[in-house]
C-alpha cells in the first residue's frame, strides 16, 4: 500500500509510535523512527528491516532541523509524518512551576510543530502527503490534575486543524488520533504518579485508567496503528482536519 514513500514516526521505539511504524512498514513504508534514547531504537529497528533508527529529541529545535534533513537525505522527501512523540504528567496546578510546564509544551506542541514542519519542506515537494498528530481525550476535554497536558494536547488539536485550513483542496491532509489510555510504557508511569498523588494502591490506580475509558480496558496499540493506517490508506483524502476519538466510547 505505502511502496516507495517514506515515513517519520517520533517517539517510534515504544508503544503507539512504535505500532504505528511497523504497522506502516509491514505495508511497504520505509520508516525512519526517532526518539531520544539511542539505545530503544536500535532494539526496534534490528528487530523489524523496514525501520531506520535515527536519534533526535523533538524539543531541540537544531536536533529536528538537522534530524528531519538527514533522514530526507537518506530515504527521500517524507511522505507520511507522524507526530506521536510526548510525554503525560499530572500535576496540580498551584504546584506547577515553570520548569514544568515549559517542558510539557516543548515536547507536546512545539516537538509536533518542528516535526511538522520540517517534514513539510520535503513533504510539499510530492503529489500526496499525510500529516497525523497523536493528541489524546485530553486534547478534547479537560483531564483532572493534568492542566498542562490537557493544554499541550488542546494546542497539537489546534495546530492540526490550522494546518488543515492552510493546505485545504491539495495533496496534503492533516488529522489527529486523540487515544484514551493505551497499554503502552506511559500507563506504568502513570501508575506511579496516582499512587504517588492520591496513596493509592498500584491495582487501584490502574482501575482508574482503565475505567477512563468506556469500554472498560485498556486500547491495543495495533487499534491506534489501525486507524492511522486508514487515515493514510486509500480514500482517506477527504478526511481532513478531524480528531478521531478512541477511547471505547464517547468522551
Amino acid at each position: 500500500m505505502f511502496k516507495g514513500k517514506h515515513a517519520l514516526v517520533t517517539g517510534g521505539g515504544t508503544g503507539i509510535g512504535l505500532a504505528i511504524a511497523q504497522a506502516l512498514a509491514e505495508n511497504g513504508a520505509v520508516v525512519t523512527i526517532t526518539g531520544r534514547r539511542g539505545d530503544v531504537l536500535k532494539q526496534a529497528a534490528d528487530g523489524h528491516p523496514g525501520l531506520v533508527a535515527r536519534p533526535m529529541d523533538v524539543a531541540d529545535e537544531a536536533q529536528v532541523v538537522e534530524g528531519i534533513a538527514a533522514a530526507t537525505e537518506a530515504l527521500g522527501p517524507i511522505a507520511i509524518c507522524v507526530a506521536n512523540a510526548g510525554i503525560a504528567q499530572g500535576r496540580a496546578i498551584h504546584k506547577t512551576d515553570m520548569e514544568f510546564w515549559r517542558n510539557m509544551m516543548s515536547i507536546n506542541l512545539d516537538g509536533a510543530f518542528l516535526t511538522i514542519r520540517e517534514s513539510l519542506n520535503s513533504m510539499r515537494e510530492l503529489d500526496w502527503g499525510r500529516v497525523i498528530g497523536i493528541s489524546s481525550i485530553a486534547g478534547l476535554k479537560g483531564l483532572k490534575g493534568a492542566s498542562a497536558y490537557t493544554a499541550s494536547k488542546h494546542g497539537l488539536l489546534g495546530l492540526i486543524r490550522g494546518l488543515s485550513e492552510d493546505y485545504i483542496g491539495g495533496p496534503i491532509t492533516f488529522n489527529a488520533i486523540c487515544p484514551g489510555y493505551v497499554d503502552t510504557p506511559i500507563v506504568d508511569q502513570n501508575v506511579a504518579s496516582i499512587k504517588e498523588r492520591t496513596g493509592r494502591s498500584d491495582a487501584e490506580a490502574m482501575d482508574m485508567m482503565v475505567a477512563a475509558n468506556r469500554h472498560n480496558r485498556l486500547i491495543a496499540p495495533s487499534e491506534i496503528a489501525a486507524a492511522a493506517l486508514w487515515m493514510c490508506g486509500p480514500g482517506s483524502g477527504s478526511v481532513n482536519g478531524q480528531a478521531i476519538d478512541i477511547s471505547g466510547g464517547q468522551i
